[in-house]
């Protein structure tokens, strides 16, 4: 339905086509707007508030409304820490967050071409930042182009981050708490329910979703493979640069949650004071403990219950077998953070103090440097850290899918170095979560005309995949299945190309010290 002709976000008169529009879900009218051909719905309740009594409580259903409620502006962020002020974090603008912070967090944003009741493919994205920071708003995010390039729906969303949606206080506080470790794994659960029962309103099919995400979105994309609450509500997975085999255990988690609980001078006897503190206090002291341990902080916990396993250890999960997955990395995942001044004796140094290298500090020096002559060395030191870390752990993903023998899997390394700042981040985290979105634009990316051509190539893959459950298109060369012995592997670059295990030398360099 078409309400108002000719406005902007401000509500001033614009040059752009632009209406509003509204749709029934099944919790009340919403009104988005249509901006040249694209329908927008943005800040939609898929949950209550987590303020409060339901502060480390499952997700509850949104509450019903009458009349027609606006779905015109971004909702509210999940409470978290920002302020990344490092080179890569402001080239990335993650802390843009638009809709302010605070518990009533639940929201998600759909686009779509078209309220006509066709089935589209829905593709729903889970943002990046670990498991304590980011949002579905994050500029990056924006599924305007995509919904047009592929003409499919897509969803963006928000849920608990940190020590709000992962505080392990089950085995401190009993039953009433025993998913509160789990919680922002479940919110995004609930999320995939709204789809299912709310998406054929926006023209989607709830029996065609595919859910991807990059970095902790993969991490939560491996994790929600495992949780059989999520069984049945997608039908395709792909995850960049994070595959997540393992998860918190228990007992760490509840380490962890008394650390916290000594921050603020709380005890097991005063659990109902802990739902009543100011969410910023948390965010503090969840801060100090994640500075202290030397870790990420709060996670997903395998509880038993909500998360009754380990996402893909030791093998890939029975209860999503039938679901085809994309698994991949980028060439220098580790080049958001280091020294760009290191030489070639600081990264000696660090590969001194690691266990697992410090006895073949010049072997595996020197065979770095025999496939990568010219490269720096700070982003030698990246390939290192990504090819015994993220990398390992993805070529290990798509093995144990693999070996399942049910629904194919698809590797893929992103080798395309960022032009940001003169090239010298290399293939950086992140330099493939836009080009998924076919937008080339921001700083990581660039808006470059082979930025723009690879996007089409690797957004065209993912819209393919999440239509079919096969990647293959004629924008790129034939994508093979992964198996354990060809390895055949998709490389996305200026040339995009398929290799048969590269990068073999390295990755048994790495076997043989991980062994």
């Amino acid at each position: 339905m078409t309400t108002t002709a000719s406005r902007s976000d401000t509500g001033k008169r614009t040059d752009s086509s632009e209406t509003f529009v509204e749709v029934e879900t099944r919790y009340g009218r919403l009104r988005g707007r249509d901006v040249n051909g694209i329908k927008t719905f943005k800040g939609i309740a898929y949950g209550g508030s987590t303020a409060g009594k339901q502060r480390f409580m499952p997700p509850s259903k949104p509450t019903p409304w009458t009349g027609v409620r606006d779905a015109l502006e971004f909702g509210t962020v999940a409470p978290q820490t920002v302020g990344d002020t490092s080179e890569y974090g402001r080239m990335i603008g993650w802390d843009n967050h638009p809709g302010g912070m605070g518990e009533d967090c639940l929201v998600l944003n759909v686009w779509t071409p078209a309220l006509d009741g066709r089935k589209r493919a829905v593709m729903v994205s889970i943002h990046g930042g670990g498991f304590t920071s980011g949002s579905g708003s994050t500029p990056g995010y924006n599924g305007k182009s995509l919904a047009r390039f592929g003409d499919v729906v897509v969803v963006t969303v928000n849920h608990r981050l940190g020590a709000l949606g992962y505080l392990h206080l089950g085995d401190l506080a009993g039953s009433e708490f025993a998913q509160s470790g789990a919680v922002g794994m479940l919110d995004l659960t609930a999320a995939l329910e709204w789809v299912r029962d709310n998406i054929d309103r926006f023209g989607g099919d709830p029996d065609t979703v595919m859910v991807w995400g990059q970095s902790g979105g993969g991490a939560k994309t491996s994790t929600l493979l495992a949780m059989p609450s999520a069984k049945g509500l997608f039908r395709r997975a792909a995850v960049q640069s994070g595959s997540a085999l393992l998860l918190m255990k228990r007992d760490v988690a509840s380490e962890m949650a008394e650390r916290l609980l000594g921050k603020l001078d709380l005890d097991k006897s005063k659990l109902a004071e802990l739902q009543a503190l100011p969410f910023d206090r948390l965010i503090a002291a969840q801060t100090s403990v994640a500075r202290e341990t030397r870790t990420m902080g709060f996670a997903p916990v395998v509880d038993g219950d909500a998360i009754p396993r380990h996402p893909f250890d030791p093998t890939a999960p029975e209860i999503t077998a039938d679901v085809p997955l994309i698994v991949g990395t980028t060439l220098d995942d580790a080049a958001m953070v280091g020294r760009f001044d290191i030489d070639d004796a600081g990264v000696k140094d660090l590969l001194r103090k690691r266990r697992r290298s410090a006895q073949h500090v010049d072997r595996i020096f020197e065979l770095y440097r025999r496939h990568y002559p010219e490269t720096s060395p700070f982003l030698l030191l990246a390939k290192m850290q990504t090819d015994r870390g993220g990398r390992r752990s993805a070529t290990t993903m798509a093995e144990r899918k693999a070996a399942l023998g049910r629904a194919p899997a698809y590797l893929y390394l992103f080798t395309w170095p960022s032009p940001a700042l003169g090239g010298k981040f290399g293939a950086v985290h992140g330099v493939d979560v836009g080009l998924a979105f076919n937008s080339a634009g921001g700083a990581i990316a660039g808006n470059t005309p082979e930025a723009r051509a690879l996007a089409g190539r690797f957004a065209a893959a993912w819209v393919a995949f999440a239509k079919t459950g096969d990647p293959n298109t004629s924008e790129i060369p034939r994508w093979p299945v992964y198996d354990a012995q060809d390895r055949p592997t998709m490389i996305f670059d200026n040339e995009v190309r398929v290799e048969n295990d590269p990068l073999r030398e390295l990755r048994l360099l790495w076997d043989e010290l991980y062994a």
